[in-house]
């Protein structure tokens, strides 16, 4: 059988996209489980290729050519879309033309998974003030990709050999939470992430719920009752189903290694109840998934790490793991 095709997007060109991407192509660990393809701009890893003395160890296709024989390349690949030359920006900088570019590389990617030219998709990050500039407002890859990809429901997925956290709300102002909370949004995330973890574990798996206020709300003596109006309520509809769920947990203890052992999967309510936990256990080897997609996406779970671009110092391991769990997803639904 032949060897599962995973896009590549290369991610904000002035950040770390470009050498994590170069790193990828030539890592004998990612071309012995795939094929990886990656939408970026040929110009731009040439430079970084020749600054860091790396190998551009792919063969460097136009779209057309792409389109037009793409399936039938052997080893990995560039698509070279040319969205920016290496003069219209500066490395480790915010640039609008690099947001611009470094969307344009996620379209073609979920474009490609969509005409099922590819079997997955792997994201290198992307810079949200950069891409605000370039006029497209989305809080980051998991919006475009819902909407995109017309998804019905959808939720951002944390996981790592440590911890795995789903989120109910992701890229808002901890002020906007509460009203985004709905028993329908936290049965989704719930289901979506049993599906999920079914499929990685390979039994029915264990769920673990936070509350959204210190000590789960107390039985309503901290916030406005949203463990009691929201929470319960979409746990109690989950376990009808059969699934084993546990919660609303205090936030604090949640996370204590006793409890870990017992959880396959956290669900969450806001952005750092679950980043936190998860970079300070699995700062390096964490990915980001979106659940609820038809095509599989997995990331990254770092930044463009502006600070340290074009420099030689950056890390591929992240972006490896992403391609390895995009394998072992797709590979199930093959």
């Amino acid at each position: 059988m032949s060897l599962p095709r995973i896009a590549v997007t290369m991610g904000d060109p002035a950040g770390i996209g470009p050498e994590i991407c170069l790193r990828l192509l030539a890592d004998p660990a990612a071309v012995r489980v795939c094929t990886p393809i990656v939408f970026g701009d040929a110009g731009v890893m040439r430079r970084v290729a020749e600054k860091l003395s790396l190998p551009l160890a792919a063969k460097i296709m136009s779209p057309a050519e792409w389109r037009a024989e793409g399936g039938a390349a052997a080893g990995p690949i560039l698509v070279d879309l040319r969205c920016i030359a290496v003069e219209d920006f500066v490395p480790g900088r915010v640039s609008a033309r690099c947001g611009a570019a470094a969307f344009r590389y996620v379209m073609a990617g979920i474009d490609a998974g969509l005409a099922n030219e590819v079997d997955a998709i792997a994201t290198a990050p992307l810079n949200k003030e950069a891409l605000h500039a370039a006029g497209h407002r989305y809080p980051g890859h998991t919006e475009i990709f819902a909407e995109r990809m017309h998804a019905e429901r959808a939720c951002m997925m944390l996981t790592s050999e440590e911890l795995t956290c789903s989120f109910v709300t992701v890229h808002v102002g901890y002020g906007e939470v509460p009203g985004l909370l709905s028993v329908r949004r936290i049965r989704d995330v719930l289901e979506l992430t049993a599906a999920a973890m079914l499929r990685l574990r390979g039994r029915a798996p264990r769920l673990a719920v936070c509350g959204l206020n210190p000590h789960a709300g107390e039985h309503g003596l901290f916030g406005l009752g949203e463990e009691e109006r929201f929470i319960v309520p979409a746990i109690d509809e989950v376990r009808r189903q059969g699934f084993e769920v546990d919660g609303p947990l205090p936030p604090d203890t949640a996370f204590l290694a006793t409890r870990r052992r017992q959880t396959d999967a956290y669900v969450c309510m806001y952005h750092d109840q679950g980043h936190i936990p998860l970079k300070a256990l699995a700062f390096d080897s964490a990915i980001n998934t979106t659940l609820g997609l038809p095509v599989i996406r997995t990331s990254v779970d770092h930044g463009t790490a502006f600070d340290i671009a074009w420099q030689g110092r950056a890390s591929a391991n992240s972006l490896l793991e992403a391609v390895k769990l995009a394998v072992k997803l797709s590979s199930r639904e093959r």
